[in-house]
């Protein structure tokens, strides 16, 4: 009897620990999306963006997002948590600055209901990733195929430019960020204990567990608008 109530009381604190780290990745992840929303907004409402398009500093930004997320992917136990989320502000508002560019592709209706349509999805998974009961782990290696499908098939569309494979590219796109945002929950879910850690390491974890899982859901916003955006 005693040991059932010990495994019950384990296991609420198992389940207070997963509760209490997601919510510092959400909380990290919704104001990265927050900070890339609020200044693509600005920079087109004011007309910034037009010193981007077609701009170097364009091509700089984009190095710059790639170095930022390199960064914080391959050396966030190196840095404090102040600079680890520093590091994804900087890479929220440049993302920000490149997606300003969006609005001068697609009519700013079909950008807010695909905002929508891929938030929902994304809350959809998540809640799925979080609470089947199904092992997601066998997952990892479809996922990751079709990510290398993905890349090298846009490097190839690039040279041919056919319509049908970039049809083809988007309808995997979505179905390889809607396993990965679930595969990705599960993931983090099962990484509950470094809340038993100091500080700094839950602190760090969530920021990085937050990057995650926002480039899950701008992923999948970006192949949504393939199919559900209009062109101005």
């Amino acid at each position: 009897m005693q040991l059932t109530k010990t495994n019950i009381i384990d296991n609420q604190e198992i389940v207070r620990a997963q509760q209490a780290f997601l919510s510092k990745v959400y909380s990290w992840m919704v104001a990265g999306l927050l900070i890339t929303a609020f200044t693509a907004w600005f920079v087109y409402s004011n007309n910034y963006d037009l010193m981007l398009a077609g701009s170097s500093l364009f091509y700089v930004l984009i190095f710059a997002q790639l170095g930022l997320v390199l960064a914080l992917s391959g050396w966030a136990n190196k840095m404090s948590s102040a600079v680890a989320g520093g590091t994804f502000i900087l890479y929220s508002l440049i993302t920000g600055l490149t997606f300003s560019l969006i609005f001068r592709a697609f009519t700013e209706e079909s950008i807010y209901s695909t905002f929508f349509i891929a938030a929902g999805m994304f809350g959809a998974l998540s809640l799925y990733g979080y609470f089947t009961k199904k092992d997601l782990s066998g997952w990892r290696s479809f996922l990751f195929m079709g990510l290398v499908g993905i890349i090298l098939a846009s490097i190839v569309n690039v040279f041919i430019n056919f319509s049908g494979l970039n049809f083809v590219i988007s309808v995997i796109g979505v179905i390889v960020f809607s396993g990965l945002t679930a595969f990705d929950t599960q993931k983090l879910k099962e990484m509950y204990a470094v809340q038993f850690e100091e500080g700094e390491v839950a602190a760090k974890a969530s920021i990085v567990g937050a990057l995650v899982l926002y480039l899950d859901f701008i992923n999948l916003f970006l192949f949504l608008l393939r199919f559900f955006g209009n062109r101005d």
